[in-house]
């Protein structure tokens, strides 16, 4: 089965999304979890450091200035990550949903290098997220953090993070069975939101 943008956008109303057995294996084939981690956008948390850590400034994020070198950096294979589930196709159409504005990338740059950042897509109130990438102290995390201000800005409901993780359970993120979750995303997928360009308040703000 080869992955189109109308097939993808199907498959997160349905519950399930694309992976690939590793990024050089030229298929893909759907998931559908029986736990899904999702963070609803309410109940999104900020560690004391991170927060300290925000308030220096030291980065700078963009929204879909570089979707195609975020989405590469994530399939890439570095020291602790020798291989990923993202391969050719999955490159190629989430490439082709950022042209539809639907995929949207979130980039942490020190000064001019990228140096972190996210990609997911958006659909009714929810922000599906895909992958993240980090090359230096706190860049995915300072990155998450914009994305669920820009998010709570824009009027989304929650993040499906597909899974839960240790690192994303900082965040609030939980773990729900299936059936609680097709229920919340029917609730939620067919609604208005609009993600915005700007923030109307310092990124902090939205979590105090």
């Amino acid at each position: 089965m080869f992955l189109s943008p109308d097939l993808v956008i199907k498959g997160y109303k349905n519950g399930i999304f694309p992976m690939a057995e590793s990024s050089k294996d030229p298929y893909i084939f759907w998931v559908s979890p029986e736990t899904r981690g999702i963070i609803m956008i309410s109940d999104f948390r900020i560690t004391k450091s991170l927060k300290k850590f925000i308030k220096k400034k030291n980065y700078k994020i963009k929204i879909n200035k570089n979707f195609e070198k975020i989405i590469l950096e994530c399939a890439r294979e570095t020291e602790k990550r020798k291989d990923t589930w993202i391969n050719q196709q999955i490159i190629d159409c989430y490439t082709n949903l950022y042209k539809k504005g639907i995929a949207i990338s979130v980039e942490c740059y020190d000064n001019f290098d990228l140096i972190g950042g996210l990609y997911g897509v958006s659909v009714g109130k929810v922000f599906f997220g895909e992958s993240m990438f980090s090359k230096k102290v706190n860049a995915s995390k300072v990155s998450l953090v914009y994305l669920a201000a820009f998010l709570k800005e824009g009027g989304y409901n929650f993040i499906d993070t597909q899974f839960q993780t240790d690192h994303l359970k900082q965040f609030g993120a939980l773990e729900i069975k299936k059936v609680k979750y097709l229920n919340i995303l029917r609730k939620n997928i067919n609604c208005k939101a609009q993600f915005p360009i700007f923030l109307k308040k310092d990124v902090l703000d939205y979590f105090t």
